[in-house]
């Protein structure tokens, strides 16, 4: 424990001035001031007791065992107090170091935000890039289905110069051109749907082509939607929308239900935090 404490203490380190002479600095630490005064007011009383009641010539000429005994009892006030002395120092520098530890931890906390938001935002702008190429890909099978279904080849709805007209305007960058045609046909009591996306085998690969282009799109917000406000945007978009009818109508697979933000739970949680 005093081979601690001496670690802690640390001695005055000699300096030297403009001059080139070495001189001391006087520590800093008040307890160590203290402590210092009062060893060399100790040191004096020691000398000051022996000159007086034993003499300088007499306690030279002590034997050892009996100096050794006399120095013992004489200092071991000096050793208790730089004992307590270092052990006070050592929480000082205990209590410092906690103090810069958790200033670590919280300047680390800070570093793996900002981290995890550089990785989210990264995956989002991979995921924005690579969902208008999906999106358009999908405007292009939506487009394919709506002709074999409405076109010439057909039931004929559709005549040839208004179905370029529509690709026209898919070329011009309205990707979802399609799939909103799809939507605003009709509902489905006036329009059999199933027929529409699986009534022949060229419709039933667009469509199944279209499910599955969706689900990827969507598997990929996953990824980077912590809040669901990317999901949201593409189930209600119109390609959202189209994918969720052809799944409803599948003949032969059953999909599970896409889940998406329940409103009434947002704004009850919206109004709880508000009350707060």
């Amino acid at each position: 424990m005093l081979q601690e404490s001496a670690q802690i203490i640390q001695e005055p380190e000699p300096q030297a001035d403009s001059a080139g002479a070495m001189h001391f600095s006087w520590p800093q630490d008040w307890r160590i001031q203290i402590a210092l005064v009062v060893s060399l007011l100790w040191i004096v009383f020691l000398a000051v007791y022996i000159a007086r009641n034993v003499g300088w010539g007499s306690f030279m000429d002590l034997p050892i065992d009996e100096m050794g005994a006399f120095l013992e009892g004489a200092f071991a006030f000096l050793a208790f107090l730089w004992l307590v002395i270092g052990l006070f120092i050592q929480q000082s520098v205990l209590a410092e170091n906690n103090e810069e530890l958790r200033r670590n931890n919280l300047h680390s906390a800070k570093q793996t935000q900002a981290i995890a938001a550089t990785e989210m935002n990264a995956r989002q702008e991979t995921f924005f890039k690579i969902s208008e190429a999906t999106r358009r890909q999908l405007g292009a099978i939506a487009g394919l289905l709506f002709m074999s279904s409405q076109g010439p080849v057909g039931n004929g709805s559709y005549r040839t110069d208004q179905i370029r007209e529509v690709w026209q305007q898919f070329a011009q960058g309205d990707s979802e051109v399609w799939s909103r045609l799809f939507l605003s046909m009709g509902t489905p009591k006036d329009i059999d749907f199933a027929d529409l996306f699986y009534g022949t085998e060229i419709r039933r690969s667009h469509s199944e082509n279209f499910v599955v282009g969706f689900d990827r799109l969507i598997k990929l917000a996953r990824g980077c939607d912590s809040d669901n406000i990317i999901m949201d945007s593409l189930i209600f978009s119109a390609h959202g929308l189209l994918n969720v009818r052809m799944r409803e109508l599948h003949p032969t697979i059953k999909f599970p239900e896409i889940v998406m933000t329940n409103s009434q739970n947002y704004l009850n949680s919206l109004s709880d935090s508000l009350q707060q």
